[in-house]
């Protein structure tokens, strides 16, 4: 009977010492409803980017991992994001004198640290529980800029005063309701962000298969929205302006004296376009690959969108990065600065604000080093660098 107990006894402790090291290795924490975000707080060792999704996969649900991580149908142009970069080579050059590369540059007058902003991405409160609030004051301590999102589940206040005086801008989707944007844009511009960013690629939301094989509804409240908890992606997009012309620049730009952003550009007619309606820059970005499956990758039509604006705007590109060389390439090819989206909110997963802020870490160093062995000194001979098109054996 004693041997009996002792061994009923050890296997107690062996359970006990598996739940226990499960649960410092998760770091989790559920919210009201059982969901159960990441409660990390560490700066994290990042050899690769990619390696970041695995480890995200293991420490927040399903259903979360599967919204932020996924995109539209096959997903091949969210893969295509990615590869498209492989069809451009970078010169290495030798005996240039280049010493300690500077990564500092400016957009729409705000001195950053690096040609690396953060993108304005949905609920980051699906991987941390300190949400937009987190990642906003990871980005501040690179010294970059945060873009919140109108689906953010932190507060525009709660956002702004975690960044502590640092650069904002405001995304919005347009509500159908002209007097919910006149609100928010107004709530932005008193809370100190610095530009409203106007998406126009999603008036319906992708068809997210991932999202519809979850059945994945937001498990928590987006206070800019309305009745958003328990609603898939796709509702809540179906509530917004659905309908966009031209006039809805002017209109956004009626609302408030900041420089306003069109987001979401993929042809040089739809950039010309937003120009003449009074754009104060060009957003190159597929969001990810995430609305239309099987348009081309960003990457691939920067060069055509950048030799129509031709430099009478600055221009922003995302949807792919991953790598110094990425960076480098997208600025080569006619990007002002690139912004990162699942990188940020997988940082934050991993380790809170100081997750977010040890990505952009490894992101500038990579970029420092690319530009050392490409001979670009700053961020201007990046601008001035040309890149080679890979030969392709037919």
């Amino acid at each position: 009977m004693k041997k009996i107990i002792f061994i009923l006894s050890v296997i107690l402790v062996v359970l006990l010492i598996i739940w226990l090291v499960g649960r410092t290795h998760r770091q989790t924490v559920p919210n009201g409803n059982g969901y159960q975000a990441s409660t990390r707080d560490e700066k994290i060792k990042i050899y690769d980017i990619d390696d970041l999704e695995q480890q995200v996969a293991k420490i927040i649900p399903i259903g979360g991992f599967d919204y932020i991580r996924g995109g539209a149908e096959t997903e091949n142009t969210m893969r295509r994001n990615e590869t498209a970069f492989d069809d451009a080579d970078i010169y290495p050059r030798v005996m240039t004198g280049v010493d300690n590369p500077d990564t500092r540059t400016k957009i729409l007058g705000i001195d950053i640290s690096m040609p690396i902003i953060a993108a304005p991405a949905a609920a980051h409160g699906l991987a941390h529980v300190s949400a937009e609030a987190g990642s906003a004051r990871g980005v501040a301590a690179a010294g970059t800029i945060m873009s919140v999102s109108t689906y953010a589940s932190s507060t525009l206040a709660e956002i702004a005063g975690a960044g502590n005086g640092a650069p904002q801008w405001f995304q919005l989707y347009l509500s159908k309701d002209d007097a919910v944007n006149r609100a928010l844009v107004k709530l932005a511009e008193n809370l100190g962000y610095r530009a409203i960013i106007l998406t126009v690629d999603a008036p319906i939301g992708g068809n997210r298969v991932r999202d519809v094989l979850n059945d994945f509804k937001f498990p928590l409240d987006l206070p800019n929205v309305p009745r958003s908890g328990g609603r898939g992606i796709g509702a809540i997009f179906a509530a917004a302006q659905n309908n966009l012309m031209p006039y809805d620049i002017m209109r956004v730009k009626s609302l408030t004296r900041l420089p306003v952003i069109v987001k979401g550009i993929q042809h040089p007619d739809d950039a010309e376009i937003a120009i003449a309606a009074g754009a104060d820059a060009i957003w190159v970005s597929n969001h990810g690959g995430r609305q239309l499956d099987g348009a081309p990758a960003a990457f691939e039509v920067l060069p055509e969108i950048a030799a129509r604006v031709n430099k009478r705007v600055p221009i922003i590109f995302d949807s792919g990065i991953r790598r110094g060389q990425h960076i480098f390439k997208a600025i080569a090819s006619g990007a002002d600065v690139v912004a990162i989206g699942r990188p940020v909110i997988y940082g934050l997963a991993l380790g809170g604000w100081r997750g977010v802020e040890s990505v952009f870490e490894y992101l500038r160093a990579d970029l420092q080093r690319v530009m050392w062995l490409a001979g670009a000194q700053t961020v201007d001979d990046i601008k001035n660098t040309e890149l080679r098109p890979r030969c392709k054996i037919e």
